[in-house]
């Protein structure tokens, strides 16, 4: 596996992993601690890896900015990981976290409500209950929303039979129970989606640790994935990981061979796919087209295709000023929609903010991702990248850094790696939220 090259002081000040370079920061002296003028302030809408790294950041880089996160729930259930519950390797509590340390620590300000629209003339938030929110400076980390009826058929109530289980929490745990009720024998249906979506390699992970669920506890049973896509993330090693561990268990069928899904029938827990094909699973999860969430529509900061462009030296909209726009929400260039790059992206726009606030100069961003995919039980892959931008936005051209795992690492090598997911879910949870 090729390893990340070794960091000079100033790619560190400049990079934005989990953790990456924080300590270097020194905490800024805003305009208002040094004039006796108003605070400044930042809105940060949502509450997920972005939108708390973000929060927590700003308070680090300048403790004199008035920083407030809006999100309506008081817990955040974490997408990465929660695979692991599907497969009966963890539980949701131990993937649930909470807020107390931003505000308690780091002075954020926490509202639990749902942001519901954005003036971004008067440059304020409004929020559920009629609260509204001045800020200088918004931030918006709101993740993905599914596009409904985007597969026909797949609504909103067909989610309740046939669960997404991309947004994790509630769905995650109806797709767990319809795996433990699932009689020996049954067919388990996976439909992935075309690009982009949260979490390239999520769907083939997801497939890997409901397999072993299977091969455990219902030998008999078969799982099958059908792909809008003719490739998928880190696919090799998931292939190779499949023959070795779950050998005729798993079928994949890519769109050229009919994979794509055109249409649901939910009471039937039937998928039909391009050519006409029907498919009737036992248990079927359909992880549909996404885009990004609905407070960035109503903020103006979305395209036709339901992402914001951003500027990638700051993750300001290129739609409208004053607003920065990270994680799934965003189009991220060369960068996947991952956890690790929601907070690299969280990191730079938190720089960006404090440097606008403060009238000081921002260095170009370099960005790192790091991504851990579990086959088993102590089978673990990764992929990294080291990202920077150019004239076209973000691409992964550092030489001689990121890679993937290699093909042929034995046993110890593949247990190493899960252990070192298991670090990595520590770390970067404890960056986020601690």
């Amino acid at each position: 596996m090729n390893r990340l090259p070794s960091l000079t002081r100033r790619s560190l000040l400049t990079a934005a992993g989990a953790g990456a370079g924080l300590s270097l920061f020194r905490p800024a002296a805003s305009r208002a601690a040094t004039t006796g003028a108003a605070k400044a302030r930042v809105v940060v809408v949502g509450g997920g890896f972005g939108g708390a790294t973000a929060a927590k950041t700003i308070r680090r880089l300048d403790p004199a900015i008035e920083v407030t996160l809006v999100e309506p729930s008081r817990e955040f259930v974490t997408c990465p990981f929660s695979n692991l519950v599907l497969g009966g390797l963890r539980d949701l509590p131990s993937i649930t976290h909470r807020y107390d340390a931003l505000s308690q620590k780091h002075g954020v300000k926490v509202v639990h409500a749902a942001a519901t629209g954005v003036d971004p003339a008067a440059r304020t938030v409004t929020v559920s209950g009629g609260l509204t929110l001045p800020y200088d400076r918004l931030i918006l980390s709101p993740g993905i929303d599914i596009r409904w009826n985007a597969v026909p058929g797949y609504d909103e109530p067909a989610a309740d039979v046939l669960p997404h289980a991309w947004k994790a929490g509630a769905q995650t745990a109806l797709l767990r129970r319809q795996l433990q009720a699932l009689e020996d024998g049954g067919l388990v249906i996976i439909a992935a989606p075309a690009n982009p979506f949260r979490c390239p390699p999520g769907p083939y992970e997801r497939a890997s640790l409901i397999a072993q669920y299977l091969k455990t506890h219902k030998p008999r049973s078969k799982l099958l994935i059908l792909d809008a896509k003719d490739a998928f993330s880190k696919q090799g090693l998931f292939t190779d990981a499949w023959t070795k561990l779950y050998p005729g268990l798993i079928e994949w069928v890519p769109a050229s061979r009919d994979g794509k899904v055109v249409s649901v029938e939910p009471k039937e827990k039937v998928l039909v796919s391009e050519f006409g094909e029907r498919h009737k699973g036992a248990v079927v999860n359909v992880i549909p087209p996404q885009k990004a969430g609905a407070i960035a529509d109503a903020a103006g900061v979305t395209d036709d295709k339901g992402w914001a462009p951003v500027d990638h030296r700051t993750f300001e909209s290129r739609k409208v000023p004053g607003i920065h726009v990270v994680g799934d929400a965003c189009i991220p260039g060369a960068m996947p929609k991952s956890a690790f790059c929601a907070t690299a992206q969280a990191k730079v726009a938190a720089a960006a903010v404090v440097a606008a606030l403060n009238g000081t100069s921002l260095p170009d961003p370099q960005f790192i991702n790091t991504c851990y995919s579990l086959i088993g039980d102590g089978y673990g892959i990764s992929v990294a990248g080291v990202y920077r931008v150019n004239a076209q936005g973000v691409a992964e051209e550092v030489p001689n850094s990121g890679g993937v795992s290699p093909k042929d690492a034995d046993a110890e090598f593949r247990r190493k790696e899960a252990l070192y997911g298991e670090g990595w879910y520590r770390a970067i949870t404890a960056d986020t939220f601690g």
